[in-house]
């Protein structure tokens, strides 16, 4: 069985690798990539202590952290396929402000 330290400690590195990758690299797609990383970081933070305290509350609240990754990554893959057309480069520095 795993111990929900270990969860814990699994969760805090996903959380941070994703923070590192956002903060880090300036390719718009490993941002996005880094961004969905923290949400399934949170969500396995809160099967661990549903895991943990035995009830499946927080698993309900992982389901909408799931649905909220979908939905940004469907809006979030076409805002980056819009700026690709325009722009034919997906670093971010090169999107700052933004005008076609």
């Amino acid at each position: 069985m795993i111990e929900l330290s270990e969860l814990l400690l699994l969760s805090a590195v996903l959380f941070v690798l994703g923070v590192v990758g956002f903060i880090i690299r300036r390719n718009i797609l490993i941002m996005f990539m880094s961004v969905e990383l923290m949400l399934n970081s949170a969500g396995l933070v809160l099967v661990a202590f549903s895991n943990k305290l035995g009830t499946m509350d927080p698993q309900v609240f992982a389901v909408f952290v799931i649905a909220l990754a979908a939905a940004e990554a469907a809006v979030g893959l076409a805002i980056i396929v819009a700026l690709f057309r325009g722009r034919e480069s997906v670093n971010i520095d090169e999107m700052r402000l933004l005008k076609w």
